[in-house]
């Protein structure tokens, strides 16, 4: 398969276009058809001598996921399905405008992308692993997420921009925490965030992208040493390893004490506030004594905590806790001097939680009888 350009930096592809001794400017040229145009044919590239075209068009594959399916909520969060070159589906979740999750002001709109197809690490609540792992997504993969939206949205605007300027951009904040690992594809999601970071990429400032992780202690120790400022979300789901043990496989190679000196190691070296994401499932991890065992955890780390009340999934046992249990649990930590969010009720109506709608999608295409 040909490389897609949405894989390469900026200084990939001036190097590739000084060896076929075109001028310096094409390479801004093309970037701006690729990133802020967001075309999706050689040919829509009109400032471009035809011949570079053909030739951009025997080296590269301009590959765009395809659309499958996408499904408002009534809260307007969005839900894409995505088929890849492959056939491989993932998803993409438009979440809107929110109270901070992360520690920015406020969201305005937020897209959380899928890095891997599947999940190896059988987070026992989440749908993403019912299936198994298939394989990484690539850069340009996790790159063309964010496009595909971008462009999914410019054609519906009503009012269109004059003829040749560019359309608005949508996405104003990233989270790495869609379909997969984030962590255990490093180093093609270091990429990808490279180019959706830079000014003539996707323009996304780092500290609006978070990169969430169920607790691969030694990545984090690696992402901390990383130049940018990237935020850090832990999926932690347990405030003990008797629970997080028993939703999450990865704490028995990583326990708490090796992942909490891992964040310890992280904010020593990027004085960023960490996240930690929490997700309330009833009668599992949603008592008092539970909530003060997260005050243990997060109060020396400064830590701000986001609880988000359970999505149910097919076929899994866990139960959403009742609002008043939720709430109590939310007092609890503000009593104990926690930062801490209550995510309301987003995205129930159209399977929003992680690889629910691609995994009803694949078995009901096994079900079905070839034509």
């Amino acid at each position: 398969m040909k490389p897609s350009p949405h894989a390469l930096t900026r200084e990939e592809l001036h190097r590739q276009l000084a060896a076929w001794h075109e001028p310096a400017y094409r390479t801004d040229q093309l970037l701006a058809w690729l990133y802020e145009h967001r075309v999706t044919a050689w040919d829509a590239m009109t400032n471009l001598p035809r011949s570079l075209r053909a030739r951009l068009a025997e080296t590269f594959d301009l590959r765009v996921p395809e659309l499958v399916t996408v499904r408002a909520a009534a809260d307007s969060t969005t839900k894409f399905l995505w088929r890849l070159a492959d056939g491989a589906l993932i998803e993409s979740v438009l979440i809107p405008a929110n109270p901070a999750l992360y520690g920015e002001a406020s969201d305005r709109h937020t897209l959380c992308v899928s890095t891997q197809v599947g999940c190896a690490y059988g987070c026992k609540f989440c749908a993403s692993g019912l299936d198994g792992w298939k394989r990484n997504l690539t850069p340009d993969e996790i790159v063309n997420q964010v496009l595909a939206v971008e462009r999914w949205h410019a054609e519906r605007e009503t009012a269109r921009p004059a003829s040749g300027v560019p359309p608005a951009r949508l996405i104003t904040n990233l989270v790495i925490m869609g379909m997969g690992e984030p962590l255990a594809n490093y180093d093609p999601l270091l990429k990808a965030l490279r180019l959706l970071n830079a000014p003539w990429g996707g323009g996304i400032g780092a500290r609006k992208i978070t990169i969430s992780t169920s607790g691969l202690a030694p990545q984090i120790r690696k992402l901390a040493e990383e130049p940018e400022q990237f935020r850090l979300a832990i999926s932690l789901h347990g405030a003990t390893d008797e629970v997080r043990s028993r939703l999450m496989p990865i704490n028995r190679r990583y326990p708490l004490r090796e992942l909490i000196a891992a964040c310890e190691h992280y904010l020593a070296r990027k004085g960023r506030m960490l996240t930690f994401e929490y997700l309330l499932l009833a009668g599992v991890n949603d008592s008092p004594a539970d909530a003060r065992a997260l005050i243990r955890l997060a109060r020396p780390l400064g830590a701000k905590v986001n609880l988000i009340p359970y999505n149910r999934v097919e076929g899994l046992p866990w139960r959403r806790p009742a609002e008043a249990a939720c709430e109590a649990f939310l007092a609890e930590l503000e009593r104990g001097g926690i930062k801490a969010t209550l995510r309301r009720e987003k995205g129930t109506d159209i399977d929003a939680a992680c690889g629910q709608l691609r995994l009803k999608t694949e078995r009901q295409n096994a079900l079905s009888p070839s034509p």
